[in-house]
């Protein structure tokens, strides 16, 4: 469902310019896109912030959040600039993602270019996950409104992307509680992994390494404690963090260099961290075994990957990743089709009403104006046009204009965005 504004809107604040027509989207996603390919494109986070507020200053971007998740990679911005795919090829080739010339172009032939109406579709429908790989699952709403949180901390977001996100969440929420909501059987990527996890048939005692302390690690625990597991192990870059979840868990806590010398063995790995290489290499791998032959499982739900492929290659491990879901998700969204039509519905109208708001906003600011020019307009005719015979009035003439004046500027301040808003809902 594509809907197509004519005029887009635009409106000036004290330091800010909005423009529907301003917002861009550069998205790589599963639909196009091979999941472990697009682990390629993730950005460090220890480089992310310097890296945005490089290119928003290069392009003129007025503001810019980031969005990685497992299904997807987008950049979301305020710009009057074309976004095309030259555009984003420059763009890509500025935020030095450290892939070659080949692989930059056959993202960008696979990547997605939205812009007006189109982007905020697109962003509605990816909050509300019509366009996650786990059609109804409720993930992405919190990791689109994280991402878009950690750059406004940054500096890198304002007004503009704050009023978008406004009806991004307001969105998402009324198809979440809508009569009939998309994710009204609990369906994630989480849920699907355990799901598979469970048909392995551990054991409520076996030990459990969770690498990474982030919400997806956080979620799957909570799968894994409500079912009785209970030795937990938690390695994470930043140990305050893996020492909260471990607390939650009963379990102990390292940093994740700990990895290189634990040595008390386990049967389950849990890992999804933000790194770009690797976390589990073959020598990791063969130290954690400890000397242990048996076959181990690993659930990896990192994009790109935690788990070297090697470490497939060379020892006997049930593994589950996000790719391995792809089957699931197909039948998943077979099964919600009136679903997602309901959700299609409350989007449309969301959208709408979206437009009618910033063309509301647009008056609001056109007519802050208005009270300051009528003052002048109303000293002008008292104490210049009139002046002489004003002053040969009495008191009470005097007074009686005063109050006829006031009674008129508030009238004339007031009507015309009455007048305004009336036919702005009318012509809707």
């Amino acid at each position: 469902m594509t809907l197509h504004l004519i005029n887009p809107v635009t409106f000036v604040g004290s330091n800010f310019k909005i423009a529907l027509k301003y917002l861009k989207v550069i998205a790589f996603t599963h639909k196009q896109i091979e999941l472990k390919e697009l682990g390629r494109l993730v950005i460090c986070q220890e480089n992310l912030t310097d890296k945005l507020h490089k290119v928003k200053a290069q392009f003129g971007i007025s503001e810019i959040f980031y969005l990685a998740t497992c299904n997807r990679v987008e950049f979301v911005m305020l710009t009057s600039h074309v976004v095309d795919k030259a555009f984003a090829k420059e763009f890509m080739d500025s935020i030095d993602m450290g892939l070659c010339p080949v692989s930059t172009g056959a993202f960008l032939d696979a990547a997605s270019i939205y812009e007006d109406t189109d982007a905020l579709n697109h962003l509605l429908r990816t909050s509300c996950s019509l366009e996650s790989l786990i059609v109804g699952e409720k993930e992405i709403l919190p990791q689109l409104r994280k991402a878009y949180e950690n750059c406004k901390e940054a500096g890198l977001t304002g007004d503009g992307l704050r009023m978008f996100m406004n009806c991004i969440v307001k969105t998402a929420k009324e198809v979440d509680t809508g009569q009939r909501p998309i994710s009204i059987e609990s369906i994630s990527v989480v849920s699907l992994a355990y799901r598979k996890l469970k048909d392995l048939k551990l054991c409520i005692n076996d030990r459990v390494l969770i690498i990474g302390a982030g919400e997806t690690n956080r979620n799957i625990s909570k799968y894994l404690q409500k079912h009785k597991f209970s030795n937990f192990t938690v390695f994470n870059r930043t140990v305050a963090n893996a020492k909260q979840l471990a607390a939650d868990l009963n379990g102990e806590a390292f940093n994740l260099e700990a990895l290189k010398t634990y040595n008390k063995g386990f049967d389950v790995i849990i890992t999804c961290t933000s790194a770009t290489e690797p976390i589990i290499t073959p020598e990791i791998y063969a130290g954690l075994l400890n000397g242990d032959k048996g076959r181990k499982t690993i659930v990896d739900l990192a994009v790109p990957n935690d788990t070297h492929p090697e470490v497939l290659e060379k020892f006997p491990v049930n593994f589950i990743e996000v790719h391995s879901l792809n089957e699931v998700a197909k039948k998943n969204l077979l099964e919600r089709y009136e679903e997602l039509s309901h959700a299609e519905t409350i989007i449309s109208e969301n959208i709408t009403a979206f437009i009618l708001e910033l063309k509301q906003r647009r008056i609001e600011l056109a007519m802050r104006q208005v009270p300051e020019k009528i003052k002048e307009i109303r000293n002008t005719a008292i104490n210049s046009v009139f002046a002489d015979e004003v002053q040969g009035m009495d008191q009470q003439s005097r007074d009686i204009l005063e109050k006829v004046i006031n009674y008129m500027e508030k009238k004339y301040i007031s009507v015309p965005m009455i007048m305004a808003k009336d036919i702005l809902i009318n012509n809707n």
